[in-house]
């Protein structure tokens, strides 16, 4: 079937314009396989009957790891099959091995535009413009429209985690599938929420930083310091108190230190000339 409208052979002379580039006008699911992968050859079907029924929102894109192990590598491809989902030039999702049909249908309806995106979108629009009232009622809206759409319920605990409202967004993240709480997003999401609740207290980020300036031992004003810190998104200033939490009291807090060092971590994606500074400064002390 490889070659019909939507399901494309791939090679490294190709990728960048039928995955990076085309991922930024519907999502691309991309099947690393090989020909001797018994697991392949089972997936394969599924992957291109579904290719099919979703011709206009995706395409398939189907990568010979044998020909093509520069890829496989570059991509972190450790298993066969492994099928990730390309969208707007990233990785936003992947599964590995043989999935039932009805799991790999669920897995691309994630990624695929409903009525409910669309209005998400104006909600998202009317919040960059200072208009969160609107943006929540949008949301709410699509919320009833399409109750299992877990991108809308994302974004509607994103903003109400954004306004201060902990409990709201919480409780929404709490709604979330296990598969979907699991997914780097929400797993992010869930991170600032847990930075936000120790942010959430009567002392002003310039009332905390002259408390650490009077008295660079309070390891409290420090780690909430941190908080509004990641909150108002300085990570390097967030690391850099939880470094002087950890340098100076491993026992504060169960570890606090390093805990909200690695926490921060995990919202900047594990990686970045930020994460890779602190990460050895982290492991020089302790070592």
């Amino acid at each position: 079937m490889a070659g019909t409208a939507s399901v494309y052979d791939v090679g490294q002379p190709q990728f960048a314009a039928r995955v990076i580039e085309a991922s930024t006008d519907k999502p691309i699911l991309v099947d690393f396989w090989a020909s001797w992968c018994a697991p392949c050859r089972m997936l394969a079907p599924v992957l291109e009957k579904l290719a099919e029924e979703f011709a206009q929102n995706m395409a398939l894109v189907k990568v010979d790891t044998d020909a093509e192990q520069e890829l496989a590598r570059e991509y972190g491809v450790r298993a066969l099959p492994t099928v990730k989902l390309f969208r707007h030039g990233r990785v936003v999702d992947e599964f590995s091995g043989v999935s039932p049909e009805g799991a790999i249908r669920a897995f691309i309806g994630r990624h695929i535009e409903r009525p409910a995106d669309h209005i998400r979108a104006r909600a998202e629009a009317h919040f960059e413009a200072g208009d969160a009232s609107a943006a929540l009622k949008l949301l709410e809206e699509a919320n009833k429209l399409e109750p299992d759409n877990t991108s809308v319920r994302i974004a509607l605990a994103r903003m109400h985690l954004l306004i201060g409202n902990t409990e709201r967004a919480q409780a929404i993240l709490n709604t979330l599938p296990a598969s979907v709480a699991l997914e780097s997003e929400v797993k992010t999401l869930q991170t600032r929420l847990n930075f936000a609740r120790e942010a959430v207290h009567d002392q002003g980020e310039s009332e905390l930083e002259q408390h650490v300036l009077n008295d660079p031992t309070n390891l409290q004003a420090r780690q909430r310091l941190a908080a509004r810190k990641v909150m108002s998104e300085d990570y390097e200033a967030a690391l850099e108190q939880l470094f002087e939490i950890m340098r100076r009291d491993r026992r504060f807090g169960d570890d606090a230190g390093r805990k909200g060092m690695l926490s921060v971590f995990e919202i900047l994606g594990g990686r970045g000339d930020l994460v890779s500074r602190y990460r050895n400064k982290m492991v020089s002390m302790l070592h």
